[in-house]
């Protein structure tokens, strides 16, 4: 590693979804996967600064972090400059640190797993199951007063517990998924706008109207979002509310029996591929992150985010003169379940292998208390958990940020089953991979699309046994 590698308060459970984005800047792959509730309503008096020194980084002896995270350019910059903030207030503290694209990001975790290396301190997503064994709880950090937790409600410190009550990190952001979209494209092809109510009969339709007029993709990727956001989604949509879910409540099997609820998502997502309102993998594999995303450069009309990544995009796109819009998911049945619930992005997590965990802990209660660092990173994570922190930035929040606040509190109204799950089951990248094969193989006729329900759900059915 080189140092400097260049110089509204949701009150319910979230469960943690592979949300999320990554590189070095020796090696500058970047890719965002993603991945938020609310501001509160400004607070009658203005927020108190977060102590910046904390009791692990008070002594003057020099401490050295090593950190790592994945995302987009914007990103990296930012979470850059808060770093360089940090050391600024703690002359004692050097943070090393690497950024990668996603999936870098997990080929470079896995070799330092390996080797007992892994970061100070590290970003995870909803696969944090996988390395449970390379977290070292914060319980012991807040109990002494180190980790801060004081303005994070109960509910988002669930989003980063394991099932046992043991808090493994602290949320770096609350989002939820939806569909960012041009209404000037819709228009311009004469395709309904997406509504509150619209179905996914209504997303293929107008993706398909707009490829035929337009002759752009009517819709960008899911990315690796797809299997969380897309066909785990369409189950939980189905049957009366929190009927069903992918995988059971406890993660001990499957959350529904039939395997054939799956096949009108993979065939609607088969016959959008086959007509070119669907980018194929060769296509998709060109969107190296959210801010080259078709829907960016003009060659789709919408595309799937986790709406942590909705300014951003918003931004880029208002520089070339177009607005966007954020839709919420189509839904199985108009007035049915929306299958939407609020979820946190990523976590800051401390390593077992680190020297310096306490410090490490005081990093994390910093980046996710502190309204300073928190002014540079603009929610770009996810809505923050602090209260304090998201009245702050709800103050001078962009059109962009706005929407995207606005968007989550209505996702927060809608009707949630009253437990699902928190986490995802080890293996589960595999299933998606598979998943995401499977369909390829609807396309070029070699499987059905029930066969490819079939074969998903006996993927995931394995991982229990």
């Amino acid at each position: 590693m080189k140092k400097k590698l260049v110089s509204l308060l949701m009150a319910m459970t979230m469960i943690a979804g592979s949300l999320a984005g990554c590189g070095s800047q020796a090696e500058n792959t970047e890719a965002e996967t993603q991945e938020q509730a609310p501001a509160d309503t400004a607070a009658t008096e203005a927020p108190a600064q977060t102590e910046t020194k904390q009791e692990a980084t008070a002594s003057d002896e020099p401490i050295t972090l090593r950190m790592a995270w994945w995302g987009s350019q914007d990103r990296h910059d930012k979470t850059i400059a808060a770093i360089e903030l940090y050391e600024s207030l703690n002359p004692n503290v050097t943070i090393e640190y690497e950024y990668y694209s996603f999936d870098d990001y997990f080929t470079k975790l896995k070799t330092l797993v390996a080797s007992d290396e892994v970061w100070d301190v590290f970003q995870l997503g909803g696969n944090f199951p996988m390395y449970l064994d390379k977290i070292c709880p914060l319980d012991e950090y807040i109990a002494s007063g180190v980790v801060d937790v004081s303005k994070i409600s109960e509910a988002n410190l669930k989003t980063t517990r394991e099932t046992d009550g043991t808090q493994l990190g602290l949320t770096n952001g609350i989002n939820t998924y939806g569909i960012a979209y041009d209404p000037a494209m819709f228009e311009e092809a004469g395709a309904e706008l997406p509504t509150e109510d619209w179905t996914w009969e209504d997303y293929q339709k107008a993706a398909d109207t707009i490829t035929e007029k337009l002759g752009i993709f009517g819709s960008s990727t899911f990315l690796t979002s797809d299997f969380i956001a897309g066909c785990s989604t369409y189950i939980g949509q189905q049957g009366t509310l929190g009927q069903y879910s992918f995988f059971n409540l406890d993660l001990t099997g499957m959350g529904f029996d039939d395997p054939q609820m799956l096949t009108p998502f993979i065939q609607m997502r088969a016959d959008m591929i086959k007509k070119g309102s669907y980018p194929d993998a060769g296509a998709s594999a060109e969107v190296t992150n959210i801010e080259n995303d078709f829907l960016v450069t003009g060659e789709a009309a919408m595309t799937w985010v986790a709406v942590n990544q909705f300014p951003t995009i918003y931004n880029v796109c208002a520089d070339q003169g177009r607005e966007l819009a954020l839709a919420p998911l189509p839904k199985v049945t108009a007035g049915g379940n929306s299958g939407a619930l609020i979820q946190s992005s990523q976590m800051l997590c401390v390593s077992q292998d680190s020297e310096h965990k306490e410090a490490a802990a005081a990093f994390i209660s910093w980046f996710e208390n502190d309204i300073d660092c928190n002014n540079i990173l603009q929610a770009e994570r996810g809505i923050p958990a602090n209260e304090d922190v998201r009245a702050a930035l709800a103050a001078s929040a962009t059109k962009g940020q706005q929407i995207m606040y606005d968007y989550v509190d209505s996702i927060s109204q809608k009707p949630t089953p009253k437990e699902y799950n928190v986490l995802s089951p080890d293996g589960q990248d595999q299933v998606q991979d598979n998943y995401l094969n499977y369909i390829q193989q609807v396309v070029s006729g070699e499987i059905t699309a029930a066969e490819a329900a079939e074969k998903t759900y006996a993927d995931a059915e394995a991982i229990f046994k």
